[in-house]
């Protein structure tokens, strides 16, 4: 009787396990990774939304930088921790795009990784030197076919978000661009600034304080929408390139194999945390709109349509790792 007694609770405790798993959880601290630079924008969204969740989850959620080598060194990292929870790793385009220009970059990001969610979605902007002799767009392109191959770029490296968005308006556009990789952006802005390159594309949340005093011109913006920082700056679809869209994404991703409770609960405290009236305007005013997935599929196909995309285009355009 006894023993057939232990069996049953054993054979309960069984198969209460993952109620009870997902009740306790977390049980210690929960550590987000930023495989980039500290202070660049994906360091500081997530900073802003491990704070909320160290509030919604009743233990600490930090934020750890590990940056180098392209994102790669922390997102390596991140690869290698166990899938129980309480790892995860900050991304941006970074993640998705350079397993498609570097030979072994150490992580596949749809076999090694799951997504969570979104938590915010940048527009860049198109912004020139102002000696360039162009006010709007359509001007643009018209003096970037009279030159082809004159006007230079800067961006914050091959593959990065500026030189992304650069091949891809060029394409669409008809028009051809010289591009010149920096060592980050700061070093490409200062060039622009000074003259040494013509123009950039540049998430407005860095460039804005650049065309409020006068020391660049804002020609256009990649999303459909336009910034609420800068409303009288068009989209480029409306300024006459029709369909194009680009945008810098941060997200919250973890090893595979993480229990799917677990990824559901992050991304449902995610949700709330980004429309926490005090954040989300703290955001709103450097031009970072906040942002979360309304299912954790819906940011696994958002991944998946990323990967895909810049794959086809590093192939097109032969964009390749320096």
């Amino acid at each position: 009787m006894i023993v057939r007694t232990v069996i049953a609770m054993t054979a309960l405790l069984a198969a209460t396990a993952p109620a009870v798993h997902a009740q306790v959880y977390p049980s210690k601290p929960v550590r987000i990774i930023n495989p980039l630079a500290a202070g660049g924008n994906v360091d500081i969204v997530a900073r802003g939304i491990a704070e909320q969740l160290s509030r919604s989850l009743g233990q600490q959620v930090l934020v750890e930088n590990r940056p180098g080598a392209s994102a790669l060194v922390g997102t390596r990292y991140v690869r290698g921790q166990p899938a129980d929870g309480y790892t995860f790793l900050a991304i941006a385009n970074t993640f998705a795009r350079v397993p498609a220009i570097i030979k072994d970059p150490g992580y596949d990001p749809l076999k090694d990784f799951t997504g969570v969610s979104l938590t915010c979605d940048i527009p860049m902007v198109l912004v020139v030197n102002p000696a360039l002799p162009v006010k709007s767009l359509r001007e643009f392109i018209a003096l970037a076919k009279r030159r082809p191959g004159e006007l230079t770029y800067g961006s914050a490296g091959t593959g990065g978000t500026g030189h992304v968005a650069a091949e891809m308006f060029s394409q669409q556009a008809g028009i051809r661009l010289m591009h010149i990789p920096y060592k980050g952006n700061a070093p490409a802005t200062t060039d622009l600034v000074g003259g040494q390159i013509m123009l950039m594309f540049d998430q407005v949340s860095t460039s804005a304080q650049y065309i409020q005093a006068g020391r660049l011109r804002g020609l256009a913006v990649t999303t459909r929408t336009r910034s609420p920082v800068f409303p009288n700056i068009p989209t480029i679809d409306e300024a006459g390139v029709k369909g194009f869209e680009d945008s810098t994404f941060n997200g919250i991703v973890a090893p595979t194999g993480t229990p799917r409770d677990i990824l559901e609960k992050i991304r449902a405290e995610t949700v709330k945390a980004v429309a926490v009236p005090a954040l989300k305007e703290r955001f709103d005013r450097i031009g970072i709109p906040l942002v979360a997935s309304s299912s954790l599929d819906e940011f696994n196909a958002y991944l998946r349509r990323h990967v895909g995309e810049f794959a086809a285009l590093a192939k097109t355009a032969g964009i390749q790792a320096n």
